[in-house]
């Protein structure tokens, strides 16, 4: 199959030049890296990657084909997308059609054929940064101009742009237990899916909802979902957080979720280098001790003491959940109102399943607290 040539242009002026992958066109976005083996697929289907351009570590991408079971939303989310050596052939029971076929068809543009390890090496040393992919144009300089025009991460305001138009429903696997209202920041399917397998029913509402939308639903708790963007900019979420909190009304917040909690707590957030992306990463639950490997997606961080009890307006908080690459904050636990957060992913479709039992954390958590409604 004979390619056409591709570039690759960083915000800084480093070029890698390829082959197309995928659709043929041109593309902007936040160049990020995951190290993930495995699960591109729900990779490129998670609406936490809108407008960035993701780089597999992983060598071989696409050997399993793609499926219509494990998406994570209603379509590819990335902005665009870069690997190094595409598979040939898909070969798996489950597939029903080759990645690359997949990704042409939905207009992502992509690269492949580059040193993969060269560009990780290089966002891992310069931080995360904007850059462009293109099929069409073979001249670095003007594809950096470009690529200076397009719009940085930080300060995107994004949730809008990937959230549920309208409400719907995802009904409980059996017996009814508790009904949950999740404000939709970015949700990926299987948060529903895990709380449906424990009795949840779950409204799934978009991230414009007012306090009195969650309550017409009588939830017995509120979810605050994974998204993309800069959470500095999602002022109605803390604000509608704060007004969760001052009605005691049970609170679990993921991964943007958990930055939107944390803002709503009185902390700040910031900007990680070139972020957590992967599905290799320890995390310490400094309740239990132990050391999980976690799924993570995040490129912000909430800045809040490791150490010790914070006063906030809601009482005392504490970082529950701590990574140990880097000390970042992975979790933060209220201790005078029903809250917890962490930051990186239990629901993880791929895996690793090692913090799927935060689910039933939530639930003791809605358990121990009086009906509200």
């Amino acid at each position: 199959m004979t390619r056409r040539e591709a570039i690759l242009v960083l915000e800084d002026g480093r070029t890698f030049r390829g082959d197309a992958y995928g659709s043929v066109g041109e593309t902007f976005g936040e160049a990020v890296f995951t190290t993930g083996m495995t699960g591109y697929q729900e990779t490129l289907t998670d609406p936490s990657y809108h407008r960035q351009v993701v780089v597999q570590t992983a060598p071989h991408i696409g050997n399993t084909g793609v499926n219509g079971e494990d998406d994570e939303s209603g379509r590819i989310w990335v902005a665009g997308y870069v690997v190094r050596d595409p598979a040939r052939t898909a070969s798996n029971w489950r597939s029903t059609g080759s990645l690359e076929d997949r990704l042409a068809t939905e207009g992502v543009v992509g690269i492949s054929g580059i040193d993969t390890r060269a560009l990780t090496r290089h966002l891992r040393e310069r931080g995360a940064m904007r850059v462009g992919v293109s099929s069409v144009e073979s001249d670095p300089v003007a594809l950096r101009e470009r690529v200076l025009h397009s719009p940085p991460m930080l300060g995107a305001d994004l949730s809008a742009e990937v959230t549920t138009p309208q409400p719907y429903v995802v009904s409980a696997d059996g017996s009814h237990r508790f009904t949950v209202a999740a404000l939709d920041l970015g949700i990926k399917r299987n948060v529903p899916r895990r709380l449906a397998a424990r009795g949840v029913m779950t409204h799934i509402m978009p991230a414009s909802s007012t306090l009195d939308e969650l309550l017409a639903v009588s939830p017995d708790a509120v979810f605050l979902s994974p998204g993309p963007g800069d959470p500095a900019t999602a002022d109605h979420a803390v604000a509608l957080a704060r007004e969760v909190m001052q009605r005691r009304i049970p609170l679990f917040g993921i991964c943007f979720g958990s930055q939107i909690l944390g803002r709503a707590l009185g902390f700040g957030t910031y900007k990680l280098g070139y972020g957590h992306r992967g599905i290799n990463q320890p995390v310490l639950d400094r309740a239990t001790g132990k050391v999980e490997v976690t799924s993570h997606n995040h490129g912000f961080a909430v800045d809040a003491p490791l150490d010790g009890v914070v006063s906030t307006d809601f009482g005392g908080v504490e970082v529950s959940h701590l990574c140990l690459n880097d000390n970042v904050v992975e979790g933060l636990r209220a201790l005078e109102v029903p809250a917890f957060t962490v930051q990186y992913h239990p629901e993880a479709a791929a895996g690793p399943h090692d913090a799927d039992y935060l689910f039933d954390r939530f639930l003791e958590l809605v358990e121990g607290v009086p009906a509200h409604a």
